[in-house]
Parts: C-alpha cells; sequence; structure tokens
C-alpha cells in the first residue's frame, strides 16, 4: 500500500530514528497503539507532524494492515521509506488521491452522489455539486467548479477557474493566468500555470504555485503555502503552519504563531509575522525581518574558485527590539546582521 508519513526534520518518529530506502518490521499492528504509521490521503500527515519543522516521505507499507476510522491513517506490521516529498508534491498526490476515488461519468452538469462532470470545450463550463463527484474543464477560458465533500476540480485551459469547497477536496489549475481555490478542511490547491494564483483556506491544508508572477496562501492553521515561480509570493496566516518561496525576487510571509517563512530565492524576502514564527532568508542577497519575539535566520553567501555561490556562514536572532530591531528587513553582510532597506 503506497502511503505517505511525516516525521521530525531530523526523520524521527515518536523518537525511533528512520532512514530513506531502508524497511522496517514490527510484530503487530493496531492504529493509535503500535505498527509503523502513515497516511493515505497526503495532507493528513499535517494532522500529525507540522509543516513548520517536519518531513515528509512516500512510504509502502505491506504485512499486517489496520485502518484507521477518523481519518486515513493506516498501521502496518512493515513498512519501507521511500523518497522525500515536498509540500508541491503532496498536493499534486492529494489532487490524484481525490480524483481516483471519483467515479467517471460523461454529464456535463452533475449534482448527484459520486458523479462527475466534465466541459472540454472552448468557454465552457463544468460543475459538480455532489459528495465524491469530479469536474473537469480542458477548455479555454472555461471554468470548473466542484462543492461536495471528498471532490476534485480541475481546469487546464487558458485563463480558466478551478474552484473546491468541500471537505477534503482538491483543486488543480494548470493554464496560464488561471486560479485555482480550495477552502474546504484537510483540501489542497495548486495551479502550475504562468500568472496564476492558488489559495486554501481550510484547516490542514495546503497551496501550491509554481508559474512565474503567481501566488500561494494558506489560512489555515497547520497548512502550508509554497511559490516556485519568479516575483511570486507565499504567505501563511495560520498557527503552526509554513510558507516556502524559491522564486527570484519572490516573497515569503507567516503571521500564524510557532510558524515559519522560508524564502531561497535570490533577492527574495522573509517575514515572521508573529511571538515564536521563524523567517528563513536563504537565498543570495535574500533579507528577512520579523516582529519582536519572532526569529529571523539570514545566510550570507561567498564564491569558490570556479567562481560558485556557496554559503559561507548562517546567523540566527531574535527580534529584541534592540540588537534586532522589530518591522526591519536584515542581511547576514560579513558576518554581521545588518539593516537594508
Amino acid at each position: 500500500m503506497k502511503a505517505y508519513k511525516g516525521f521530525k526534520n531530523n526523520m524521527t518518529c515518536r523518537g525511533f530514528q528512520y532512514e530513506e530506502g531502508k524497511e522496517y518490521h514490527e510484530e503487530r499492528a493496531l492504529c493509535c497503539d503500535t505498527g509503523f504509521h502513515a497516511c493515505e490521503y497526503p495532507l493528513d500527515c499535517f494532522k500529525y507532524y507540522e509543516p513548520a519543522d517536519s518531513v515528509y516521505h512516500e512510504v509502502e507499507q505491506t504485512g499486517d494492515i489496520d485502518k484507521s476510522e477518523g481519518d486515513s491513517k493506516v498501521a502496518s506490521t512493515e513498512i519501507k521509506i521511500g523518497a522525500k516529498i515536498g509540500i508541491p508534491g503532496l498536493v499534486q498526490a492529494a489532487i490524484e488521491y481525490t480524483s481516483k476515488r471519483c467515479e467517471k461519468k460523461a454529464e456535463n452538469h452533475n449534482t448527484g452522489y459520486r458523479g462527475a462532470s466534465s466541459n472540454t470545450g472552448d468557454r465552457g463550463a463544468s460543475s459538480n455539486t455532489g459528495d465524491w463527484g469530479a469536474s473537469s474543464n480542458t477548455g479555454y477560458r472555461g471554468a470548473s467548479s466542484n462543492t461536495g465533500d471528498w471532490g476534485a476540480s480541475s481546469n487546464t485551459g487558458y485563463w480558466g477557474a478551478s474552484s473546491n469547497t468541500g471537505n477534503c477536496g482538491a483543486s488543480s489549475n494548470t493554464g496560464n493566468c488561471g486560479a485555482s481555490s480550495n477552502t474546504g478542511n484537510w483540501g489542497a490547491s495548486s495551479n502550475t500555470g504562468n500568472c496564476g494564483a492558488s489559495s486554501n483556506t481550510g484547516n490542514c491544508g495546503a497551496s501550491s504555485n509554481t508559474g512565474n508572477c503567481g501566488a500561494s496562501s494558506n489560512t489555515g492553521n497547520c497548512g502550508a503555502s509554497s511559490n516556485t515561480g519568479n516575483c511570486g509570493a507565499s504567505s501563511n496566516t495560520g498557527n503552526w503552519g509554513a510558507s516556502s518561496n524559491t522564486g527570484y525576487r519572490g516573497a515569503s510571509s507567516n503571521t500564524g504563531n510557532c510558524g515559519a517563512s522560508f524564502s531561497t530565492g535570490e533577492e527574495s524576502t522573509s517575514y515572521a509575522g508573529c511571538v515564536n514564527s521563524v523567517a528563513a532568508a536563504l537565498g543570495l542577497n535574500a533579507k528577512a525581518k520579523g516582529v519582536k519575539g519572532a526569529y529571523i535566520i539570514c545566510a550570507e553567501f561567498e564564491t569558490d574558485n570556479d567562481g560558485n555561490y556557496r554559503i559561507k556562514g548562517i546567523q540566527l536572532h531574535q527580534v529584541d527590539g534592540e540588537k534586532i530591531k522589530e518591522e526591519t528587513y536584515y542581511q547576514l553582510i560579513d558576518g554581521v546582521m545588518t539593516e537594508v532597506d
């Protein structure tokens, strides 16, 4: 059985040390008691391992299996630890997980349970309002909407839109200038087109945008927001969430308690908007700031003999309002945390 497992950053779970590629065995499997635990639905991992200080891996569970009645958690007597998977990968896996559980039918509009709606024409629309349904639109300037629980909505056309408002649903838009929105708990929203947007407002959800000049936003607790496009933005406002931006001159912001904001793009910015949250500026000429009581991390780079950039040093400081001022950007320059515009 393919599943997904969360670990602390050091690859431990409940004090047990795991390694990628290794296989493990226990004598008995009982959910919430004994055995190796993982989740079939990728985003359920966020309920047990918060994105701010965790890593996630694909796993294979075999042997005796025991499933939870509350969510997709599974306990097994045997487990093999597969490859590490990032937030965007979890989002895509969640979309695929949901879509595979929806029955496919030919109607263009469906309001019943487990139905499907599909439109492939230009300027068309597709809508499904039943539980476990699916809605898909691949036409130019089309739209796709699913409002039922556990549903999925997908739009691959230019300037299209995809929306899913049901719990545990998923929304995906891959067209240029498109938009993807998911407002249900434990949902997922993904947009891979240029100038697009991805938004998730449910608890324990995730939002991912990989297009240039795009945006990704997550406002639910324990959620995650990721943007990998140039000049994009990533924002997370829920507690224990995470916001990541890897694009050139992008921005990453986290305003929830105990959350984290990571910016790895060149000349990008990172902001920690709440006490005990962390802003990490880990890109070339990147900068970070935070409110009083937050922490900021800055990296300094140097060039090697081949002209390649490498990290020279990293420092972490708490914003105390004196040595490190609040709401002020800092860079690590010549080993000193320095105020910058």
